[in-house]
């Protein structure tokens, strides 16, 4: 999936949360693609900037902000002049959510909102913001508070009607690698000579960094305000990633976590009354988009009825030859 006729130069981008495992990703595509668009990443880890302007010594089209998403005055000014936004600050890690709800809400749900009215103030033209397969059916506050951050996304799109600003978001399921993810964790448990699994059936959906950019490059080019791209990606056991990983060590099942699932779920079966297969990726389209009178952009096919989209019956899989083929590239 390529957003091949995205034209981003001359325009400025907002990055929130820049300094993570997804803002690395898209601060290098815009390096390497658009070397005349200016990205200023926004994030609340002075360090962590200090190592990424490292990372990029020369590289003036980058500006770096720092600044929480909690502090709408704050977001507000680095906001001011912008294009686009992508919103990509979260709390993410699920047990840390599960002991510190109410930081979870304060940056998940109430950065969203500020994210909307500051995009709005401001007259950026579009906000992409990124969710997650566990805002479905949520069953701990990290997928709660992701789900109320896509309601504020998407229904934002009513507050800015009388403006030029239009709000999407993209939903997609577990990283290759990012910070918090089990890849990490396996690795250092590797070292130690042994793997934890919390539960033998446990699948995940699998998507790379790399197709996590490619996601929201396809937002930014074919969002028209209110929709919920996802895409097609494959599924994987748990079991299998350990064996991929390191075949030789022995497993040790410790039970599943609280605030955890065994299975994932991309698209409900209501929600599929309203979402269309476009080829390259779903689209949830919003059921009242009274912000608009225009038609809408997509074409595509309409889900069958009951359609859901889980990771455990998912039709493409990836088992332990295919996963190490993408934890090696």
């Amino acid at each position: 999936m390529m957003a091949k006729d995205m034209d981003l130069e001359g325009k400025t981008i907002l990055l929130t949360g820049g300094t993570g495992s997804f803002g690395h990703a898209f601060v290098d595509r815009i390096v390497a693609d658009h070397p005349e668009t200016t990205v200023r990443i926004f994030s609340r880890d002075e360090l962590k900037q200090s190592e990424m302007q490292e990372r990029y010594p020369h590289h003036p089209q980058l500006r770096f902000f720092v600044g929480d998403v909690r502090n709408r005055s704050r977001l507000t000014r680095a906001m001011k002049g912008a294009d686009i936004v992508v919103h990509a600050a979260a709390m993410k890690q699920v047990p840390a959510c599960e002991y510190n709800p109410f930081e979870a809400v304060q940056t998940n749900v109430l950065g969203a909102q500020h994210v909307v009215d500051a995009a709005i103030d401001t007259g950026v033209s579009q906000v992409v913001a990124l969710s997650t397969d566990k805002a479905v059916n949520p069953v701990n506050i990290y997928g709660a508070t992701k789900l109320c951050e896509e309601k504020l996304i998407i229904q934002g799109n009513a507050y800015a009607a009388r403006s030029e600003t239009r709000l999407s978001c993209v939903r997609y399921g577990n990283v290759v690698g990012s910070r918090g993810s089990v890849v990490p964790l396996f690795r250092k448990q590797i070292g130690e000579g042994r793997l934890t699994i919390t539960d033998e059936r446990m699948t995940r959906f699998w998507i790379t960094l790399r197709q996590a950019v490619d996601l929201v490059e396809y937002a930014i080019v074919h969002s028209v305000g209110g929709e919920i791209f996802i895409p097609k990606i494959p599924s994987m056991t748990v079991v299998d990633l350990a064996k991929a990983m390191a075949p030789e060590l022995p497993v040790e099942i410790i039970g599943i976590r609280p605030g955890e699932k065994l299975h994932e779920v991309l698209i409900t079966d209501d929600e599929s009354r309203h979402t269309i297969d476009a080829g390259e990726v779903y689209v949830v389209l919003p059921e009242h988009p009274w912000w608009t009178d225009h038609p809408r952009w997509v074409s595509g096919t309409p889900l069958a009825e009951g359609f859901i989209y889980a990771s455990n019956t998912n039709d493409e899989w990836l088992g332990p030859e295919e996963l190490r083929g993408v934890l090696d590239a």
